[in-house]
């Protein structure tokens, strides 16, 4: 028989979830000490995924919290012209962003429940902030005097709740006989009835019935990353922008490229992509869109090899080497010293008239003697 489920009514805060994160940035309850328990009740799997959601929620707000207060970027609200009754989305900017005349860093995380600010809510919750969120890159890009922007790709609609449709009866039809009609409404009383029951046993607690609005030109991340680079990025006087992306966050950017080509290749100086499942094929990259991003990415997979090992490839795409991990979500944090090290290389080859981070002679070697994938940084 299936176990009673309690109600679907969780704390809206930590302090009410009894944890807080300590002084390393670990999630702990507050009288124990004890990281967070996922199996709170047992047998009441659907319960106890739903107060994670819950607690998730309350995470990317105090995420959200951290950007603002901790490293002190701006909000910005976008569509930039939406009118007050319209859905909307947001990233946040450092102050500097448009205005920074050198570097500029653009930080995209990948999909799901993530949003602005993280790289997986997984590593928030049972790691540690600095693993799961992308406030060590920011705070490293401001002290080496980069400008920030941080994308929101995954907030591309607000939900509000269906509007309830009545439907008239048939049997409220004045033609009908009354004992036709009484008949009809005891069927249907018993129908709903037996509904209800059913229902109630295949989903004791109901939820809200809900619907989607779409927010204008960032309905997807793609369509994000399009808008934030028309708007923002393509706006700044930064000489150089750097790119990191995470997971599905390297989709968009190549989408992105894909739209932009010109523009781009202009502008950026390097992107680092982290477990990127982008797919050149399959996004119909062009051949100087290849060669481009043979140039000037590098993709820190996840990988048993030590960080910065060189990993075959079977795409014709940007170089890939070891983030020093095997689990996909830990790849940006492992690979941070070293998408540093290659966004300073790739600067300072930029100002010295080279290529960037990429070695003309290592691009020398020809093709059949060395594949592609091995001609990353090899001084990281």
């Amino acid at each position: 028989m299936k176990k009673d489920e309690p109600p679907l009514d969780f704390p809206d805060t930590l302090e009410g979830f009894e944890y807080a994160f300590n002084e390393k940035g670990q999630l702990r309850h507050i009288k124990t000490g004890e990281p967070f328990v996922f199996n709170y009740r047992e047998d009441l799997h659907r319960w106890n995924q739903k107060r994670y959601e819950a607690l998730g929620e309350i995470i990317t707000k105090y995420v959200y919290e951290l950007l603002e207060k901790d490293c002190n970027l701006k909000k910005i609200s976008i569509p930039v012209d939406a009118t007050e009754s319209e859905p909307k989305s947001f990233i946040f900017m450092s102050e500097d962003a448009l205005t920074n005349p050198q570097k500029l860093m653009v930080l995209i995380h990948g999909s799901g429940v993530v949003r602005a600010g993280q790289w997986a809510r997984r590593l928030i919750i049972n790691e540690d902030l600095d693993s799961g969120t992308q406030i060590p890159f920011i705070k490293r890009a401001m002290d080496e005097g980069y400008g920030v922007i941080v994308l929101n790709p995954n907030e591309n609609y607000i939900e509000v709740e269906k509007p309830k449709i009545h439907v008239q009866s048939s049997s409220d039809s004045s033609d009908e006989p009354a004992e036709k009609r009484e008949r009809k409404d005891k069927v249907s009383k018993e129908t709903k009835k037996r509904r209800d029951f059913y229902e109630k046993y295949r989903n004791p607690q109901r939820e809200r019935e809900m619907m989607q609005l779409y927010i204008r030109e960032n309905g997807s991340p793609e369509e994000h990353a399009i808008y934030v680079w028309d708007h923002f990025i393509a706006q700044s006087a930064a000489e150089n922008v750097f790119f990191v992306a995470h997971s599905y966050g390297g989709l968009a950017f190549v989408e992105l490229m894909i739209q932009r080509e010109a523009d781009v290749k202009n502008k950026v100086t390097a992107v680092a992509l982290t477990d990127s499942v982008h797919n050149v094929w399959h996004q119909e990259a062009g051949k100087t869109i290849r060669e481009w991003m043979r140039e000037n990415c590098c993709n820190w997979v996840s990988s048993s090899e030590p960080l910065d090992t060189s990993v075959e490839s079977m795409l014709p795409d940007c170089p890939r080497v070891s983030a020093g991990t095997d689990r996909h979500e830990l790849t940006s944090w492992k690979s941070f010293p070293s998408i540093f090290k290659f966004f300073a290389e790739a600067s300072e080859a930029k100002t010295s008239s080279l290529k960037p981070a990429l070695t003309r002679r290592s691009h020398r070697i020809k093709h059949e003697e060395l594949p592609e994938e091995k001609l990353c940084i090899k001084n990281l």
